[in-house]
């Protein structure tokens, strides 16, 4: 059972009907959408969801399904079932071309793996399409919807003579417009037109007795008549004769096929049955995969485990909005069990409690109807028999019922009907009268629906609603999340504790008075107060509490990268220590080789030259330089001591560098005896006693060391390489397998070195450099988001990736 009458309407689920309907491709879908109800047995739900499911997944697959020529043909199948009637051509076109769509699908189910699509495979049992049929149809409606010239013999005799008189008349009609046009009987522009199904010409009026022939009609004005030339008279007659006997053959050959059709009928009709289900089906994976929707594990008794939930026209919505102002649907988390059956949600105006609770209701609804719904995976749901709303305004000047009566009817309605698998969904319990008496009234309907053990999402302010709940099995409270100290809804339900209202705050923020805001507080009373300001505390509490939780997980997101790094970089250290020492070991050996072959050559020398002192002196001093120029012995550079920094000597544009390091930066801004520093465009806080400033020289002769040592890149120094990091990489002009290997180490490096924000310049040209950048970014895990960069510094042809 439904309540009210008009529950689509309200709950919002006539828009979704709206959105199927235009999704279909024929009528023969859009009837399955008008005759789509609520359904209450598991079994059949059950069937309709999964064969919503394997086709979402089927358009997914992007698997060649056939989505033309879904005609809808009852009226045709009508007119062929009376004896004696024909079909026309255009009949048997629609006919011809959705059979070979249903007979395609048919195959399709057919041909798939046994494993996937078993549900809709189950559809097509009993679906016959006679081959003979369709080979029928074929020979007489080729795929234009145009008659085949061989459909007949008779018919190709008529054709072929048909185009022959038809050639012989245009000839002869030429000569005689030519000698017109001549005699300037005719205008020079003028063609032959056609009157009555005959060739005529367009004679000026004036000159109409010229030409000998048979007037058919005249122009508006008067100023041309149309001739039929006498000269032509027996052709147009043959030609006419023709054309009447070919269409008693066409006519013939319709009813002699309209007569093979008609045994045929009955299965024709369970036929397109399957095909207006397939289209209906279609569309509605079509709207799931719009919404992003899922199949949920579903139970046979009631249940709402939901996970995620998002309202589906709201989400539909904001898709639709630009995607730089484009805002996203907060999504819920509902559980309502046998234990938690009623969720009292309360909190501030405007806060999302309504839009909440017609997520519950038109979600359900959809559900029930054998939609999927846009929850996220590990979702549960039920099946409900009744779903009861109550919601807005239905005062009635006719009925002479006030706003307040007509929510006591729906009340009193829900308490009549209402069981344990009953799902009511109330906006506002309570109000539309005198707060006390609307309370307590609230109060005993919430407690009877509670024995009726039905489940329920209801909004409320009312205070002794809240207490009621925290005191009753059964029912728990819910509440709007709000930031007290902005003011502003964060539009997420937190189930287990309630709302408070924010009134007095609110009406503080907006500029009410303070006395008048002071007056209301006295007003009010202090125990109203004190436990507004309780919840307000703990609201406080929770967001304090959250903001901790994320900071301390980003933290330890940081410790965990920096640890694995710093693993990385020790297994790095091993790998490459016994190749180092090998790769050593094996220079040193080869040196010592070439060493000792020059020390006996010098020996050798000497011995020949029987101690001479002057050539002895020179074999020395020929070992000595190849000693020098060999092993490159060179004594120890003393490294120049430099005192630290100090605050009184630095300001903002000194350039710097870590004591000990050979990368330098440059001071961005001074706090006590600390400095903001930039290596390489990354800031950073440092001592200034870890400091020292460096000068023009110094600077200098940093950087050619740096190049000198840039190609070794051992990336050992992380400072050094931080300071000498650019975070934009221009690929303009790479050919695509270079551009993705450069690609591929600037991400590394950046990860490595923990640059938070990288930016690719690959232009717009065909796309394939922005393509495959972007394609390597999404399947690395490092990068949290990819986006154009803005508008003003490149747009599409810049690619901006955030690192985690």
């Amino acid at each position: 059972m439904l309540l009210p009458s008009n529950f689509e309407h309200k709950i919002g689920f006539a828009q979704l009907r709206d959105m199927l309907d235009s999704l279909c491709l024929s009528a023969l879908g859009r009837h399955f959408v008008a005759k789509m109800q609520f359904q209450t047995k598991h079994d059949q739900l059950q069937k309709l969801l999964l064969q919503t499911d394997e086709f979402r997944v089927l358009l997914q697959s992007g698997a060649d399904f056939p989505s033309q020529h879904y005609h809808d043909v009852h009226p045709h199948l009508v007119r062929a079932s009376i004896p004696g009637a024909y079909l026309e051509v255009t009949a048997f076109f629609a006919v011809k071309m959705s059979l070979r769509t249903i007979r395609q699908a048919l195959t399709f189910f057919t041909q798939a793996e046994e494993t996937l699509y078993p549900t809709l495979r189950l559809l097509g049992i009993g679906v016959q399409v006679d081959r003979n049929l369709l080979l029928a149809m074929d020979k007489v409606v080729d795929d234009e919807g145009q008659v085949r010239d061989n459909a007949s013999p008779l018919l190709m005799q008529l054709k072929q003579e048909l185009i022959a008189r038809q050639a012989q008349l245009r000839k002869q009609i030429s000569g005689i417009l030519r000698h017109a046009k001549t005699e300037g009987w005719i205008p020079g522009d003028a063609e032959p037109t056609i009157r009555g199904g005959r060739l005529v010409l367009p004679v000026i009026a004036e000159h109409k007795r010229r030409v000998k022939g048979l007037i058919h009609d005249e122009s508006a004005s008067g100023q041309t008549v149309f001739i039929e030339p006498e000269a032509v008279f027996e052709l147009n007659n043959d030609i006419k004769d023709l054309e009447n006997a070919y269409q008693r053959e066409l006519i013939r050959i319709l009813t002699q096929l309209t007569d093979q059709l008609r045994p045929h009928i009955p299965d024709l009709r369970k036929a397109y049955q399957y095909l207006g289900l397939l289209d209906f089906i279609r569309a509605k994976a079509l709207l799931a995969s719009r919404l992003e929707a899922s199949l949920p594990t579903l139970h046979p008794r009631p249940l709402i485990k939901w996970q995620k939930v998002r309202h589906p026209l709201l989400y539909l919505t904001f898709r639709e909005q630009p995607k730089e102002t484009r805002r996203e649907v907060v999504p819920l988390t509902i559980d309502l069990n046998p234990d938690q059956r009623i969720l009292l949600i309360s909190g501030p105006n405007a806060g999302g409690k309504s839009v909440a609770m017609k997520t519950v209701g038109l979600v359900q609804y959809m559900l029930q109807c054998g939609l999927l719904i846009p929850a996220g995976d590990g979702s549960e749901a039920g099946v409900f028999e009744d779903i009861f709303l109550d919601i807005g305004d239905e005062q009635s000047l006719e009925n002479d019922l006030s706003t307040y009566s007509s929510h006591l009817l729906n009340m009193k309605q829900f308490l009549l009907f209402a069981g344990k698998k009953s799902l009511v969904l109330i906006d506002e319990f309570g109000t539309g009268t005198e707060p006390a008496l609307g309370g307590a009234i609230a109060e005993a309907v919430l407690d009877q629906l509670n024995r009726a053990r039905s489940f329920g999402v209801i909004t409320t302010h009312y205070t002794n609603l809240k207490n009621y709940a925290e005191r009753s099995p059964g029912i728990v409270n819910g509440a709007m999340r709000y930031d007290p100290e902005r003011l502003q809804p964060l539009y997420r339900l937190e189930i287990g504790k309630p709302g408070s209202s924010f009134a007095i705050e609110i009406a503080r923020k907006i500029g009410l008075p303070a006395q008048l805001v002071e007056r209301a507080t006295q007003l009010v009373g202090k125990d109203k107060i004190r436990y507004d300001r309780l919840l307000e505390g703990l609201e406080k509490e929770k967001a304090d509490l959250e903001q901790r939780s994320a900071e301390a997980e980003k933290q330890e997101r940081r410790l965990k990268k920096a640890a694995q790094e710093y693993q990385d970089l020790k297994r790095h250290l091993e790998e490459t220590r016994l190749d180092v020492l090998r790769d050593a070991k094996a220079k040193a050996k080869l040196l010592l080789k070439d060493t000792n072959q020059q020390i006996e050559a010098t020996i050798q020398e000497i011995r020949t030259a029987q101690a001479d002192k002057e050539q002895t002196k020179q074999a020395r001093q020929k070992l000595d330089d190849y000693v020098k120029k060999e092993l490159q012995i060179e004594p120890p550079k003393a490294r120049a001591t430099r005192e630290t920094a100090d605050a009184a000597t630095l300001k903002p544009g000194d350039k710097v560098a870590l004591i000990g390091q050979d990368g330098y930066g440059e001071i961005m801004s001074l706090k006590g005896k600390t400095a903001e520093v930039s290596f390489g465009g990354m800031k950073t806080i440092v001592k200034i006693a870890q400091l020292e400033k460096l000068g023009r020289a110094e600077i200098k002769e940093r950087e050619k060391k740096a190049e000198r040592n840039a190609p070794q890149g051992s990336g050992m120094d992380m400072t050094g390489r931080i300071a000498n990091f650019s975070p934009n990489l221009d690929l303009r002009g790479e050919r695509a397998e270079d551009a993705l290997q450069k690609v591929m180490a600037f991400v590394d490096d950046a990860v490595m070195l923990g640059i938070p924000e990288i930016k690719f310049v690959h232009g717009r040209g065909n796309g394939v450099l922005r393509q495959i950048t972007r394609d390597y970014l999404r399947s690395v895990r490092s990068v949290a988001s990819v986006a154009d960069e803005h508008a003003e510094r490149g747009g599409d042809g810049a690619t901006v990736a955030v690192l985690k």
